[in-house]
């Protein structure tokens, strides 16, 4: 797509860029003038908006809606960072292509600071809580000989993937799209530890603490301090992991040790893992309480008040999808059609279909779209897409899972936290 100076600009200083664009583009995403807007639009694309009238008031072309300046973290290849205290960061939905997501492309999310030089050969994981048996401490290396490994691919995302959109804007790290991903995950069952320490009746839920530091670095204070019902802990997908994709896990996706439940918010799969404890209530640790990894019970209104007591703890992930290819902004020639693919997934169950748009959801052309690999983990689709004309368009992809659940095509119900944003992915293509 033809540079000029907002893609420029985007490059340098991207909420300056957002202010321009929302400014020149005020008339255009409005209902009144709207025709006139849209001669704006194309001036500024460099092409006229093909299907415009159908666009959703207060979009922002998504020629515009991104930055992939990249930032370096050992062991990782192009991600975005959003935040270096903690060290936060994000993948460009293009480096997602891989079916199997490499460890060098999977986010980083952090509530406080790693562990500097964790020694795998000294680490240790104690089990107890009121609804423990007994107290146990298991090294590395017995969980890795008195238990059998399991291997599965499963899709952790960030709660806030995509809070970037939510107006008005939630505090936090402004995810766009690129705080998911799905490799192959190795370790032992958890619900095998558990069994062998013990869990009695009285259990509802398990906690998790990790050796990461309260950002005030206050001794015993915890970053972060999540779980999830003791069914989720027993079921058989949910691990205790040591390896990503057959190697050790990287050091900022909680090496030696971590939790992965596929499925719930990335935050429920404690990395740097030391404890677990079992609980006879909903456990209250870090990041458990108030509004953190809560939605409002009931719809709220855009911007309003909503009380602690009001809010309820997010357990599964909406259903969604996100284009990997092509690259947004990528230039088409009309006569060929053009090959995109992607990834959908659900918190439960599995995604029953994949739609693409090229006209703002006036119609829908339906994709291919494979089974999972197994339970928890992300499925691709695949289409060809034929354009009428020259001009400018944007692609949208739309998943439905197996219960007739569909992904909305703008903004879901807005929250304080700006969690669960899972409306279409669109892409920006320019057919010359």
């Amino acid at each position: 797509m033809k540079k000029h100076g907002l893609h420029e600009l985007y490059a340098k200083d991207p909420v300056k860029a957002d202010e321009q664009v929302f400014q020149r583009t005020s008339n255009a995403l409005t209902r009144r003038g709207f025709i006139k807007g849209l001669k704006s639009l194309s001036l500024l694309l460099g092409a006229e908006v093909v299907y415009g009238q159908f666009m959703p008031a207060g979009l922002i072309p998504a020629a515009f809606a991104q930055s992939n300046t990249p930032f370096s973290i050992e062991g990782k290849d192009g991600l975005t960072i959003l935040n270096d205290r903690p060290i936060n960061a994000e993948t460009p939905a293009h480096l997602l292509d891989d079916a199997v997501t490499p460890a060098s492309r999977f986010f980083v999310r952090n509530n406080g600071i790693p562990p500097q030089k964790p020694d795998a050969s000294t680490w240790t994981l104690t089990i107890e809580g009121e609804s423990a048996e007994q107290s146990k401490t298991f090294t590395l290396e017995e969980l890795k000989t008195q238990f059998k490994h399991y291997s599965y691919q499963l899709t952790l995302e960030c709660g806030g993937n995509g809070r970037a959109e939510f107006s008005p804007a939630a505090t936090g790290n402004q995810w766009t799209t690129g705080a998911v991903g799905c490799p192959k995950w190795t370790g032992v069952r958890l619900k095998d530890v558990l069994t062998s320490v013990g869990v009695k009746d009285s259990a509802v839920y398990i906690g998790y603490y990790g050796d990461d530091q309260h950002l005030s670095r206050t001794p015993g204070k915890a970053a972060i301090s999540r779980g999830v019902p003791i069914n989720k802990a027993m079921e058989d997908e949910s691990l205790i992991a040591w390896a990503m994709n057959d190697e050790p896990l990287p050091l900022m996706n909680g090496y030696p040790l971590r939790l992965v439940f596929g499925g719930w918010p990335a935050s429920t799969s404690g990395k740097w893992l030391k404890k677990i404890v079992v609980r006879d209530r909903v456990h209250d640790g870090a990041k458990m309480l108030g509004k953190a990894y809560r939605l409002p019970c009931k719809p709220v209104a855009p911007g309003a008040k909503v009380a602690d007591e009001d809010m309820c703890i997010i357990e599964a992930m909406p259903i969604k999808s996100l284009i990997t290819f092509p690259q947004s902004g990528t230039d088409h020639p009309l006569a060929k059609k053009l090959s995109v693919r992607g990834h959908a997934w659900s918190g439960e169950g599995k995604v029953a279909e994949v739609y693409t748009s090229i006209d703002f959801g006036q119609t829908w052309q339906i994709a291919e779209l494979t089974l999972p690999v197994n339970r928890h983990a992300w499925q691709q689709f695949t289409t060809k897409i034929a354009f009428p004309q020259q001009g400018y368009f944007e692609i949208w992809a739309k998943a439905v899972d197996e219960n007739g659940k569909a992904q909305p095509m703008v903004l879901p119900g807005w929250n304080p936290k700006g969690y669960l944003n899972n409306a279409c992915h669109r892409i920006a293509v320019r057919v010359v």
